[in-house]
Order: structure tokens, then sequence, then C-alpha cells
């Protein structure tokens, strides 16, 4: 079913590497910019739009927790619908004619600063270092600055804000890749190469719980990519758990062990269930088949049968 063309709503604004996932997402669709990644998901849940763009894990930073904490703690009816990886260059951008050693500042947001702490500490050491809202917001006030400041930030931004490309590629790995998701109000259906995203609260703790929770998706062949803590923000040392598996809601494997997990727990809360970017399909032992989880059911559906 085709969505209606509502703009695709992205953390702005335009020059950002969400931008760039975001076109990618939906190209066929304008653009929306927001200033934050809240007000992307607020207008996703509300309807105002039907699609949005955030980032959600950085090669070398890790999470975007503001990501996962707005989709974990906040109001149900937004939900993963496809991942977005987008390979990261960081650039050095400044106003036209500004030298190195005339800076005195360098902005950007807050996960792309660390991306190139290395460099500004060999390069920059005295430098000035200030998180802005996106690199592109970075870049605009670069450019209205007196040249004293520059951005961390891509060659677009660049263009946009009339900045010339100080030094290119100063971020200290290379590989740097982030993942962006799009997110609906439904989830999507299985293609065969799917990646389940959920939360779980642990609640009350007791030995071997986590254990039991992993054992659950272990048993039935089920891959965890990601695995990760973050607390629930109600008291000291209570934490749930961020995990990203191989495999769709809709395969029967998955359906039993969530159903499994969700025994063991206070919550299960799934934040989608989508197509894999790198469209790979999970290789599964035969007893973990379709096939297999079918013939089980039915052999046990006949046992049933033979009861009066």
């Amino acid at each position: 079913m085709r969505l209606p063309d509502t703009p695709v709503a992205f953390l702005g604004p335009e020059g950002t590497f969400t931008a760039l996932a975001a076109s990618a997402a939906a190209p066929d669709r304008s653009r929306l910019p927001l200033t934050t990644i809240p007000d992307v998901v607020d207008v996703v849940r509300s309807g105002e739009v039907q699609i949005g763009v955030v980032p959600i894990e950085n090669s070398i930073e890790g999470a975007v927790n503001l990501t996962l904490d707005t989709l974990a703690f906040g109001d149900p009816g937004v939900y993963i619908r496809s991942e977005i990886t987008v390979p990261i260059t960081m650039n050095l951008l400044a106003r036209p004619g500004v030298e190195l050693d005339t800076l005195k500042e360098v902005r950007s947001h807050v996960m792309a600063i660390p991306q190139c702490r290395e460099w500004l500490n060999t390069n920059l050491p005295d430098i000035h270092l200030r998180t802005t809202a996106s690199t592109a917001r970075a870049a605009e006030e670069a450019a209205e600055s007196d040249g004293t400041i520059a951005a961390l930030g891509t060659t677009m931004a660049a263009e946009r804000f009339g900045l010339d490309v100080l030094v290119p590629d100063i971020h200290d790995f290379d590989g740097n890749t982030t993942r962006f998701v799009s997110l609906g109000r439904r989830m999507t259906g299985p293609t065969g190469a799917d990646k389940t995203s959920m939360v779980i609260f642990l609640g009350e703790d007791r030995p071997g719980l986590l254990m039991q929770v992993l054992d659950e998706f272990a048993s039935r062949g089920i891959n965890l990519v990601k695995i990760e803590s973050r607390p629930t923000k109600q008291k000291l040392g209570e934490y749930c758990m961020f995990i990203d598996a191989h495999g769709h809601i809709t395969e029967a494997r998955m359906a039993e062990a969530l159903r499994s997990v969700h025994r063991h727990v206070d919550e299960v809360k799934i934040l989608g269930s989508y197509a894999r970017a790198d469209g790979v399909e999970d290789a599964k032992e035969l007893a973990d088949s379709e096939d297999a989880y079918a013939g089980a059911g039915l052999w046990f559906r006949q046992l049933l049968d033979r009861i009066e």
C-alpha cells in the first residue's frame, strides 16, 4: 500500500547526514527539516507526516541515546520501518580565506565531535569545542561568524552555506558509518532478510534473569546483533535492555521467543520489525526453519486430537 505523499520529516536543517538518509529513504518526497529528534517522532506519531528519519547508531560513537530513549519511553504508535546506512565523512568547514591558526572554536553535533577527537587534539589542541543541534546548524553558525569559528560537517553543508572545506576527511577511523531509521505508524511485512528491534524492561531483579531472556533467543537459533543497556529513568541501578535480533515478528521462531521472553519480564516493547539494510537473509538451521515450526505445530495438534 502506497503511503500518502506527505513530506518526509528529518533531523535538519538541510545539509545534515540525516538529510542524505531521508533522501535515500524517500527519494520521491519533499523533505521537512525539524530541529530535534523528538520533534521528528512527534509529527510521525500525530499523523502529520507518514515517514520520519532519525539517526540511531554510529560505528565510532555507538548508539544515539536520544533516539533510543524517545522511542522506548515515549508514547506508543511509532515503529521503525526500515534502516539506512550512510558512510560518514567529516570535514572541517570554515569561511573562505580562514586559516587553521586563526580558529578559536569548532562546532558540531554532539555525536560528530567525538568522531574527530584525535585529529582535533593533535591539530587544534587548544580549540574550544561547542555542540549544536546538527552538523548543518554548526555550518550555518560558522558562516555567520567572524571567521574564528569552524564546523564539522558535510560538503553539502559547505556548499549550502558558502564555506570552504578547510581540511577534508578528519574523522579518526576509517569505515565511519551511521545507521539511520525511517519511522512510521505501522510496521512493515517480512522480506526474508529482516531485523526486529525491541526494548525489554526486566522488572524485579533476580539471579539468572538476563540469561533466561537471552536463552529464549539462542535456543531458537535467533542471532542477536545488538544488546545494550540503558537506565529506565525510574531509579538508580535499574536498567532496560535494547536488543536487535535477526528475523521478523511474523516468523514462528521469533513469535515463540517473544512470547516466552514476555513471561519472564515486566514488559517487551517492540520498536519495529523491518528489512535489514544489507539485505542478507539470516542463515537458519533446519530445526529453526518455518517448515520445522509448522511441522511441529501440526504434530502437536494431531496429538491433542487423540484426547477424549
